[in-house]
């Protein structure tokens, strides 16, 4: 049986989806884009701003669902622009524990949803 995750601290989803999924113990996050979820209003000012965003929704999501960065153990990431790969590490380092890190990519794609620049998707473990 799946548990339905979703929290006012993240934005809300604008489609047939939820913010997470749990499943067999393993938390399944929607991606994530630089919305504030009080607002709605897209925060883009800078690729480390808009980051910073995008990993605080996805800890809202996490802390709904009783988890933290350290027990995400995937994480998804799509950029519209290579050229800011080490400006978006840089943050996203930030956020992890370098030798608990969990697995990754990072992809440059044509577009994301309203034109953003980063989008950020995890999965993450119960112990």
């Amino acid at each position: 049986m799946k548990k339905i995750i979703n929290t006012p601290k993240a934005p809300a989803p604008v489609g047939p989806y939820n913010q997470a999924i749990i499943h067999n113990g393993t938390l399944y996050a929607s991606g994530q884009i630089a919305l504030d979820p009080e607002t709605g209003a897209l925060i883009t000012s800078d690729i480390e701003t808009e980051t910073h965003q995008v990993m605080k929704n996805v800890k809202a999501i996490l802390q709904e669902a009783g988890l933290t960065f350290e027990d995400v153990i995937k994480c998804s990431i799509f950029v519209s622009d290579m050229n800011n790969y080490s400006r978006i590490n840089a943050v996203y380092a930030s956020y992890f524990n370098e030798a608990t890190a969990p697995a990754r990519e990072l992809v440059e794609v044509a577009n994301l949803p309203k034109f953003v620049n980063i989008e950020i998707s995890v999965i993450a473990a119960f112990d």
